[in-house]
């Protein structure tokens, strides 16, 4: 959460600064690199992997796909999943203004923490009464 960029003026922005031509290219390849690998975690984790959408109702299972060979199928779910993830950041990316550093202290000390600790103090109750 700390690299964000700072930039005094919106022509420079922090450690985009130090970088140029190659480096520039290689560390912006990282960044999006790590995007991937985040998405295909996040595929695995939570969208079932290689499974088509809701794979126990009987009233899609035409999103099988029988034309393709099943190995096939499994790579182009995935990978479909992939790239709905990758939109998403790039959307977002996009869209939300970036925080100066300190709206981004605000919003961690004065709303995030006592959230946290909120969540922290209900999941402690919600334990101790079941």
């Amino acid at each position: 959460p700390f690299d964000l960029p700072e930039a005094e003026s919106e022509l420079v922005a922090g450690y985009h600064t130090e970088y140029s031509g190659m480096r520039f290219a290689l560390f912006f390849l990282g960044e999006y690199a790590n995007m991937i690998a985040v998405s295909a975690v996040a595929t695995t984790l939570f969208l079932g992997g290689w499974l088509r959408p809701f794979p126990s109702v009987r009233a899609l299972s035409f999103l099988d796909l029988p034309f393709l060979p099943a190995g096939l199928v499994g790579v182009l779910w995935f990978s479909v999943k992939v790239f709905a993830f990758l939109l998403a950041y790039v959307w977002f990316r996009g869209t939300f203004p970036r925080y100066r550093f300190d709206q981004l202290m605000d919003l961690g000390w004065k709303w995030l923490i006592p959230l946290a600790l909120a969540n922290l103090l209900i999941t402690g109750l919600v334990k101790l009464w079941w």
